[in-house]
C-alpha cells in the first residue's frame, strides 16, 4: 500500500452509503446509492462509482455519474433511486440492479463496462411480461443483491421487514429471493421466501438490505437487522432455501460489540447496509455511518473480518484503520473526521447515542470533475473541496481513534476553534489517564495547540474529550 487509508475510505466529502463491493479485473468497485452532503431525504445524487486496485486499495478513482435518475423512464417525477447492486452476466456485461423510492419496481441498466455509461434495459418481469410491482397482490420489492452463482444461475434477493413500506400497497413478506433467466431480467422461478418479516425491535430479525455471496460450502446473507445492531448474517448450503441466522457481523455504533446496548453507543446511530468480499485474501465487510446528525448523509466504512472454517464470523468493532490492513502509524498529522468514535456525556455508564459530537463540512455538496465522462467539478467552497471536521464537541464529549502504532511519541499537536474555554485531553483508553492536555480558549480561526505527551503502548486508542464551556470544532491532529 503507497499510502495509509482510514475510515471512511473514501474522500470525506463524498457520501456514498449502502456500498456494495465488487471485484472485476483485479480492481475493487462500490457501488451503492449517492446522498446529498446538504440533502433532506435518502439518495438524491444520481449513480457513481469508485474502484481501487487490488495492488494499492488507498488509490481510489472517481469514476463519475454511472446512470442518472432521468434515465429511467418510470421515474417520471425524478425521485431518488436507492441501494443498487452490480453482476456481470455470462454475455460479459455488467448489470445494474436498482429501486426507485416509492415503487416496488426492481430496474435493470446494463453496460459494457462496470462504470458506465449504463443505459436501460428494463424492469424485472414475469414470463407473460407482467413487470413485479404493478399489481397489488406482488410482494414490495426493496433494495436487491444479485448472486450469479458458479453454475451459472442468477438470483435476485429483495424484499423489506419494515412495516412503514406497506403504506405503498404492497404485502412486506421480508427478504425473498427470485431465480433470472439468463437475460437477467425475466424471472426462471416464482419468489421464495427466506426470512420473514417481522419487525419486532427486541430481535435482531430482517429489516432491509439483502447483500449475498457464496464462500466455500456456505451462502452469507448480510442484513441490517430491526434491533439495530448493524449487519448480522444467516448462512445456508443452498442459494434459496434454508438459511439459518448466525449473528452480528458488524455495527458502526458498536452496538452488540462486546455486549453494547443502544445507550451504550460509540458513535451516532442509524441505518446499515453493505457487503462481504475478499481482497488479496483478506475479507472485509464494508458498511456506512452516520455524519451531521441525520440518515441523509452517509459515508462509507469497511473493516477486515475472518471467517472460519465451520461458516461462522466474529464481530468485529469499528476502528479508524478500515482497509488500512495495519494499525496507523504513530507519526503525522491524521484529520478529525476518521473517529470511529464519536460519544456525549456519559451518565451511569449510558450516552445518548444522538447528543454527541458529529462529522460535518463547510460549503455545498461537492462533484469532483471526471474529464473522461465530460463532468466539471461542481459545489464545495468556490469549486473546491469542502473541509470536514468534527463539531459540537461539548463538555464531557468524546472523539475516539483506533488504533496507532505510536513508537514512544513526545509530542501531539491539535487544530481547533469555536466558543470553547476548557480543557482538551487525550488518553489512550476511554476511562483511561490522561497522557496530554491542552488548554483552549475562544477562537473563531483555527488555531493550533501542542503539547508533549507521556510514554504510552505501542499499539493503542487515542481519546480525545473536552472539559469546559461552550462548543468546539475538530479539524486534525499529528503525533510527533
Amino acid at each position: 500500500m503507497i499510502k495509509q487509508i482510514f475510515n471512511p475510505y473514501l474522500p470525506p466529502w463524498e457520501y456514498l452509503p449502502d456500498g456494495e463491493p465488487r471485484v472485476f479485473d483485479q480492481r475493487l468497485y462500490i457501488f451503492g446509492s449517492h446522498d446529498n452532503a446538504k440533502g433532506n431525504d435518502y439518495c438524491l445524487n444520481d449513480y457513481v462509482s469508485w474502484s481501487a486496485p487490488l495492488s494499492d486499495l488507498s488509490d481510489w478513482r472517481y469514476e463519475g455519474i454511472i446512470y442518472r435518475k432521468d434515465q429511467d423512464p418510470m421515474n417520471k417525477k425524478n425521485e431518488p433511486m436507492y441501494a443498487p447492486d452490480v453482476a456481470q452476466g455470462s454475455d460479459g456485461r455488467f448489470y445494474l440492479y436498482y429501486s426507485v423510492k416509492n415503487t416496488s419496481v426492481m430496474s435493470v441498466a446494463v453496460c459494457d463496462s462496470p462504470t458506465g455509461q449504463y443505459e436501460y434495459l428494463g424492469a424485472v418481469k414475469k414470463k407473460d411480461g407482467h413487470i413485479l410491482g404493478t399489481r397489488k397482490e406482488d410482494w414490495f420489492q426493496f433494495d436487491p443483491s444479485v448472486l450469479v452463482d458458479d453454475d451459472g444461475r442468477i438470483f435476485l434477493y429483495s424484499g423489506s421487514g419494515q412495516n412503514f413500506n406497506k403504506k405503498w400497497g404492497f404485502p412486506v413478506v421480508g427478504c425473498f429471493v427470485m431465480e433470472l433467466e439468463q437475460d437477467m431480467l425475466t424471472l426462471k422461478s416464482e419468489p421464495k421466501i427466506l426470512m420473514p418479516a417481522d419487525e419486532k425491535w427486541n430481535k435482531p430479525n430482517f429489516f432491509e438490505g439483502a447483500s449475498v455471496r457464496h464462500i466455500g460450502e456456505y451462502y452469507y446473507l448480510v442484513f441490517p437487522a430491526t434491533n439495530v445492531s448493524g449487519l448480522n448474517y444467516a448462512i445456508s448450503k443452498y442459494p434459496d432455501k434454508d438459511f439459518v441466522y448466525q449473528g452480528s457481523i458488524h455495527s458502526t455504533s458498536d452496538i452488540g460489540y462486546e455486549g453494547r446496548k443502544i445507550m451504550q453507543a460509540r458513535y451516532p446511530i442509524g441505518n446499515n447496509h453493505g457487503g462481504l468480499v475478499k481482497l488479496n485474501g483478506q475479507w472485509y465487510i464494508f458498511d456506512h455511518r452516520m455524519t451531521n446528525q441525520t440518515a441523509f448523509q452517509r459515508q462509507g466504512v469497511a473493516e477486515p473480518v475472518t471467517i472460519r472454517p465451520d461458516g461462522s464470523i466474529d464481530m468485529v468493532e469499528a476502528t479508524s484503520c478500515g482497509l488500512n490492513g495495519a494499525p496507523l502509524e504513530g507519526k503525522g498529522v491524521y484529520p478529525a473526521y476518521i473517529a470511529c468514535n464519536l460519544m456525549g456525556k456519559s451518565f451511569l455508564g449510558m450516552r445518548n447515542p444522538m447528543k454527541c459530537p458529529y462529522v460535518t463540512q463547510d460549503g455545498e455538496d461537492y462533484n469532483p470533475a471526471c474529464e473522461s465522462k465530460g463532468e466539471l467539478a461542481n459545489g464545495g467552497v468556490n469549486g473546491n473541496p469542502p473541509q470536514v471536521f468534527i463539531t459540537n464537541v461539548k463538555n464531557g464529549y468524546v472523539a475516539g481513534y483506533k488504533y496507532f502504532d505510536l513508537k514512544n511519541p513526545s509530542q501531539i499537536r491539535i487544530k481547533v476553534k469555536g466558543e470553547a474555554v476548557g480543557r482538551f485531553s487525550v488518553s489512550c483508553t476511554e476511562k483511561g489517564n490522561t497522557v496530554a492536555s491542552f488548554d483552549i480558549h475562544r477562537s473563531i480561526d483555527w488555531e493550533e495547540y501542542q503539547t508533549n505527551i507521556k510514554t504510552v503502548q505501542s499499539v493503542s486508542a487515542l481519546y480525545f474529550k473536552f472539559a469546559g464551556s461552550g462548543s468546539l470544532d475538530f479539524l486534525e491532529f499529528e503525533i510527533v
